[in-house]
């Protein structure tokens, strides 16, 4: 017989756990096939990737609206015994109300955990002040603290990918988003081990993510040995998807097929997916 898929509460109590003590690879799956194929690998939970979902529906990243991202996160949720977290944008909204309003629909989808960000999405003030920024956090931890749900906050910096990667800076918002409530801590696109390192003591006692969205000769040991809690790819595993699919397309243009010689094979997809099934509720 079956036994009983965890409930919200067990995967955002495990989540919780999972940042106490250790590191550990959070991989970012783009649909529901492979967030079930990296549960099937063993990993301990998963986040959402805004790009990568995005990709998937013919948008851009930062370009879908929030029902479509509610709906993708209720479908991770619903399909792994994992905790997600969502990868929530700068929380489709501006202000602090909006925020809220954001954050709770989102709770309410099962999550174990989000991100808020403090990017604008405009070249030319790329952030938002640090005053609305922490006004922004307070709002998310309010809305999670009002649904009475033990959802891990975590609060994003985003300078170093919006072209200002001011280590100062990013230090200090983190540890003001760490001030508004935020449990975990994110600078995506810092690279350098001693950057790492500081960001890490700098925001200490709360764990840290690291974002490796590219080729790096850091290992999980190397970034343990940092002091990072846990570590997410971003889109980069939908990417590495795009681009094979990308270098086969491009060849078939061309008339060659050559493209394929990676591919996966069928009879292992269809092996996984024919007994990999969600257990009941």
């Amino acid at each position: 017989m079956d036994q009983p898929r965890p409930s919200i509460a067990d995967k955002r109590r495990a989540f919780h756990q999972l940042h106490a003590s250790g590191c550990f690879v959070i991989p970012n799956p783009w649909d529901i096939g492979s967030a079930r194929w990296l549960q099937g690998l063993g990993f301990k939970a998963l986040a959402s990737t805004s790009s990568g979902m995005a990709w998937s529906k013919g948008h851009a990243d930062n370009g879908i609206p929030r029902e479509m991202a509610l709906a993708h996160l209720h479908d991770l949720v619903a399909a792994t015994d994992l905790p997600i977290n969502a990868d929530f944008e700068s929380g489709f909204a501006v202000d602090a109300a909006g925020i809220t309003e954001s954050v709770r629909l989102a709770v309410e989808t099962g999550v174990a955990g989000l991100s808020i960000e403090d990017s604008t999405g405009d070249a030319t003030n790329p952030l938002f002040g640090l005053d609305e920024a922490v006004a922004r956090m307070r709002a998310a931890r309010r809305a999670i603290d009002q649904a009475g749900a033990d959802v891990l906050l975590v609060g994003r910096a985003e300078g170093f990918l919006c072209g200002r990667p001011d280590l100062d800076e990013t230090l200090v918002r983190l540890r003001a988003y760490a001030d508004a409530g935020a449990d975990c801590l994110y600078a995506p696109g810092v690279r350098q081990p001693e950057q790492i390192r500081a960001l890490v003591d700098g925001v200490a006692p709360r764990p840290f993510n690291l974002l490796v969205g590219w080729p790096s000769e850091l290992t999980k040991h190397d970034i343990a040995a940092l002091g990072v809690r846990r570590i997410s790819v971003g889109g980069a595993l939908a990417r590495s998807a795009w681009g094979a699919f990308m270098r086969a397309a491009e060849g078939l243009v061309q008339g060659r097929f050559d493209g394929f010689a990676d591919a996966a094979s069928g009879q292992a997809l269809n092996g996984f997916f024919g007994t990999d099934r969600p257990r009941r509720g």
